[in-house]
């Protein structure tokens, strides 16, 4: 069967189990059907086989055994794949939770970035728009405030203009998309110190939550919540295995307690409360880490005051990275609200899920099965077993570990979760593992036991051991992800199958929606002023090219001129010279003064003209 046909009939097979739960009034997801599926498959008692085709016989039973397995809302087992099934899918560390808020808030914001790195204002108004706009994204980014709040968009508004006023857009339009970008991730930070400034200092701020307080006192109490979970998870896992220990010991109260599946209720109790350390170790860390940012937010607030105080100008080189830092200690107490959220709701489901326990087991019937029964617990069974430990000279051919024998002894890597190797298979029992008597290393894997015996028996072979606790494994699935137990189903992935187990299950194909988007001339242009399409030109090129094959160059040198070499002369610069008499002189001519007299005429018929001159001479001036 190809791979096209497997996976056609592994979907159908999922769709019909999950059709049949739906009518039934039972609605499942696609990955608890897909993981009842495997878990059907590995279980030896139903006689499937990886190896062989599936027929249309096997396929209807395997329908019909994953579908009543779905519908036994009486088997703990259930409980806890469901469990497994919820905490694989959801749970992430910080880092992911983190970085998956930061890529949708920057999904969210995405559209109004491009809107206004791509928009090119002309007039006035058009410019104010995109200020507009500008303030908004950092009202948006900062999440310090509603974008509907006339009074929080004037704050916004206000310690914008302080550090960007509207003067400086045209500036701010001639960058490139990506230098726009990053300056408007700066303002955002910008803005969103001085708001906070603004609030330490009683001038403003009012529109945002006091979240180092909130943390202050929402941690602890989900930690509270988180611890007490894990207490009762404590004695409800020692009761059932003390339950379980008096069952192998008596047959009478083997014949009492056969029937109430005290192995799949321990099962779910220890995969409950390991779930509940992993939330529990990280609000921790969380705790830790709000305790930091508590002290770097209060020494840079205090910090910024004595820069800023009774000053009436501040340079910016000194303010600036101060109002950054702010913003980036309140980022990250928003993740640290972000991550409590994550984490509460994560504790609540798995709280739901596990709640059939007390369905199951109400108090007074477990009380009632408890007389006459020692319940110890798991720090008591390892003070037991304290003083003993395994002889090495026992076990010649065995690579034994012990504190003072291996480096980070108590940070290897334990299989089995940390249980006793012995009692899972041989017992079906889930007993914490003493270091202390001895690690064993077997095939580059460490295993601890509850007892000395334990060990030794172990030892003796434990490729045999090994396979047991496979087997017990197949024979209960939850015990795969429990235990860590997926290098030995190498082909399973977690609730989702792939390698040899792909004519049962497929891995199913993750999918989701995706926009890419490319800036126009993303390059500069690049025009070759030397291309030419007219083929006629192209000819007259190459006829040129094919004249020049046929010319040659020709040089010659003279006897006169091979000896000759570059010369340069150096002169001095003409200097401007000038003289000067000794004295300056000038004359002066009379103003000449000659007058005609007659001209106009007289009686007489004849014109008599008489000059006179009464110019003075030179030397009388």
């Amino acid at each position: 069967m190809s791979c096209e046909q497997t996976e056609s009939v592994i979907k159908k097979i999922i769709r019909e189990i999950g059709q049949e739960c739906a009518t039934q009034g039972h609605p499942v997801s696609e990955t608890l059907v897909a993981f009842m599926v495997k878990a059907v498959v590995l279980d030896p008692r139903n006689d499937f086989s990886v190896d062989q085709t599936l027929t249309k016989k096997d396929a209807q039973n395997l329908i019909q055994l994953c579908v009543s397995r779905l519908l036994d809302t009486t088997n703990p087992s259930l409980s806890t794949i469901k469990m497994q099934v919820y905490f694989d899918v959801n749970y992430a560390n910080r880092a992911e939770v983190l970085s998956e808020q930061h890529r949708v808030l920057e999904g969210r914001l995405a559209p109004m970035v491009r809107d206004i790195t791509d928009s090119c204002p002309r007039v006035k108004k058009e410019m104010e728009n995109v200020y507009q706009k500008i303030v908004s994204y950092v009202l948006l980014s900062s999440g310090l405030g509603s974008p509907t709040d006339i009074e929080v968009i004037r704050e916004v508004t206000a310690a914008l203009q302080s550090v960007f006023p509207q003067t400086e857009m045209i500036t701010f339009l001639s960058l490139t998309k990506e230098n726009k970008e990053q300056q408007l991730k700066i303002l955002a930070m910008l803005v969103t110190g001085i708001r906070l400034y603004n609030k330490k200092c009683g001038k403003g701020g009012s529109s945002i939550d006091d979240l180092p307080a909130i943390l202050n006192e929402a941690i602890p109490s989900a930690t509270r919540t988180v611890d007490e979970g894990l207490n009762t998870c404590h004695v409800l896992a020692h009761q059932y295995t003390a339950l379980l220990e008096s069952m192998q010991e008596d047959q009478h109260r083997y014949a009492q307690l056969s029937s109430f599946k005290l192995k799949e209720a321990l099962f779910n109790v220890r995969q409950y409360e390991a779930f509940l350390s992993i939330l529990l170790s990280d609000a921790i860390t969380s705790a830790q880490e709000v305790e930091k940012m508590n002290v770097h937010f209060a020494a840079t607030m205090e910090q910024l005051k004595n820069t800023v105080q009774h000053k009436a100008s501040v340079d910016t080189k000194e303010v600036f990275p101060l109002f950054v830092a702010l913003s980036n200690l309140w980022t990250s107490f928003q993740d640290e609200i972000l991550l409590l959220s994550f984490r509460t709701n994560m504790a609540k489901n798995l709280q739901q899920i596990s709640e059939i326990q007390s369905c199951f087991f109400p108090e007074e019937v477990l009380t009632s099965l408890l007389e006459g029964v020692t319940v110890k617990t798991d720090e008591e069974r390892i003070r037991e077993t304290m003083g003993t430990r395994v002889n090495m000279s026992d076990f010649k051919n065995r690579e034994w570990l012990f504190p003072e024998t291996a480096d980070n002894f108590d940070q290897l890597p334990i299989q089995y979760h940390g249980f006793c190797a012995h009692a899972i298979g041989v017992k079906g029992l889930l007993l914490p593992g003493n270091p202390a008597i001895g690690i064993l290393k077997h095939r580059e894997r460490c295993y601890v036991f509850s007892s000395k015996e334990a060990a030794c028996i172990f030892a003796q072979d434990p490729d045999k051991f090994i396979e047991l606790n496979v087997e017990k494994a197949q024979e209960h699935p939850e015990l795969i992800q429990l235990l860590e137990l997926r290098h030995q189903f190498e082909h399973l992935a977690p609730y989702a199958q792939a390698g040899k187990l792909g004519k049962w299950l497929m891995k199913p194909t993750t999918k989701y929606d995706s926009s890419t988007q490319t800036d126009t001339h993303i390059l500069p242009p690049t025009i070759v002023t030397s291309y030419i399409w007219n083929e006629w030109e192209l000819r007259r090129k190459a006829i040129k090219l094919a004249n020049l094959r046929r010319k040659l160059t020709h040089a010659m040198q003279t006897d006169l001129s091979h000896m000759r070499r570059e010369s340069s002369t150096q002169v001095y610069l003409p200097k401007d010279v000038s003289t000067q008499t000794k004295r300056d002189n000038s004359s002066n001519v009379p103003r000449p003064q000659i007058f005609l007299e007659g001209l106009r005429g007289g009686s007489s018929p004849t014109t008599h003209m008489v000059k006179v001159n009464l110019t003075r001479a030179v030397d009388e001036t």
